[in-house]
Formats: structure tokens, sequence, C-alpha cells
């Protein structure tokens, strides 16, 4: 197996939490709310809190507005770019500005993350990572059908390195789309189950979607890779996933 050389991090719950970001912009919605429709912020904030919780995604403006009263057709839009365009209130996991400093002086880091391009940028620059990595590509310069699990962004980065799929190992939490377009150009894949992931329940739809090992968290990962690089390739994923967890 070539030597490792390079980790490439996604951004969404595994440097930092999602739902931290979810909850940053349902704040500026409810300021935004109180504004334009006279609801009080807090209670606005709490509200759609609330129906996140109760597992509502795509249509939880829908419903609050339909709560209130309110035909959320012309709304809705308004409050969606409310929601994209704030600037975010969000802190990086407390392991994550160590590790990414000490691999920093041992590997090649970069940042493969999609969503729409403007809102990646902010929550980078919210959380003041940006200088820890080598390459940053955000999928949606292509357009969202380059989003994960397309290869197209992985391809991208390891040719502006020079490097092998096999020489690059990628880090991220969401099995049905993070690991297929990775593991396509032969990088390693590592997942990063956090108990408060948004998608910590899922399972990979296929073997071709499965991570290389799993994790808790990125206490570990250090340690991985030098074993990695130790064993030469030849190691039980399973095994590994088992020694690292917690």
């Amino acid at each position: 197996m070539p030597a490792l050389r390079a980790v490439v991090f996604d951004l969404d719950d595994t440097l930092y939490p999602e739902r931290d970001f979810v909850l940053s912009g349902f704040r500026a919605v409810a300021l935004w709310a109180e504004e334009r429709l006279g609801i009080p912020a807090d209670r606005g904030w709490t509200e759609l809190r609330r129906l996140f919780e109760a597992g509502f995604r795509g249509d939880v403006f829908n419903r609050w507005l339909e709560g209130h009263g309110f035909r959320p057709d012309s709304l809705v839009p308004q409050m969606v770019q409310v929601y994209r365009g704030h600037h975010p209130h969000i802190a990086p996991y407390p392991e994550v500005p160590g590790v990414l400093r000490r691999l920093r002086g041992r590997y090649r880091l970069g940042l493969i993350s999609d969503g729409y391009v403007e809102v990646q940028k902010r929550k980078l620059a919210a959380l003041g990572l940006a200088s820890c990595f080598d390459d940053l590509i955000f999928s949606d310069e292509w357009g969202r059908e380059a989003w994960k699990p397309d290869p197209r962004p992985f391809v991208a980065l390891l040719e502006r390195w020079g490097l092998a799929g096999d020489q690059a190992v990628y880090v991220a939490d969401n099995p049905l789309k993070d690991f297929l377009g990775a593991r396509r150009v032969g990088m390693r894949t590592v997942r990063v189950r956090r108990a408060d992931g948004l998608y910590r329940h899922l399972e990979p739809p296929s073997p071709d979607h499965a991570p290389d090992l799993e994790m808790e968290n990125l206490e570990g990962l250090e340690a991985v890779l030098q074993e990695w690089a130790e064993r030469g390739g030849d190691e039980d994923p399973d095994v590994f996933a088992r020694h690292h967890r917690g």
C-alpha cells in the first residue's frame, strides 16, 4: 500500500454539530418573523426547534406558518433566503482544532463539502478552521449534480495534489452519500458516528456505501492513521472499528 499522504474531511456533523447551524438559522428566521409577521422571536424559535426535533425537515417552515394561519407560498422562499444567508453561530467539536493542528504537520489536509457554496463558506468562516486546510473543495461550485456521491470533487482534489486514491483518507458522517464517491476513486474512508449527529441512525444501503471503519469522534483518528500506515492496509476494518470506538 502506498504511503498515506492526505486526510480529507467532510464539514457538517464531522467537524461541528450540524444541528447547531440549523438552530442558528432558526434564530435568524425567528427574528425576521418577529419583524415581518409579529410573532415574538423567542416563541418562533422554540416552535421551529420543536418541529425539527420532532423529525420534520424540508417542510418545517410550511408547517410553522400554517400553524400561525399564514399561507406559506410567498413567505417560505423569503424564510429560506434568511436561513441560508445568515451568519451562523457555531463552533467546532471540542477535539477538532487540536486534531487538525497535529495532523497538519504530517499530512496534507483537505475539505470536501456539499451544500450551497456560499452557505458552506460562511459556516467555515464562523468555525475559524479554513487555515487548517491545504485545499478546500465545495462540490456546489460544479452544480448540484456534482454533490456527493458524485466522485468529481474527490478526483479534482487528488489531481491537484498529484496523489493516487489509496494515498488519501476521507472522514465524514453520512453513509448514504459520503463514502461511495471516495471509495470509487480508491480512497480509504472513516465514518464519524457522533451521538448527536443528524444521520447517526442511518446504515449504508450497500457494501459500496460503507466506510472502512467507524468511530464515535475524532480523538482516535491519529492512532488509526498511524496503525493503517504500519499495517500496510491489511487490517480487518471491523476489528479496527471495535478497537477505536469511544
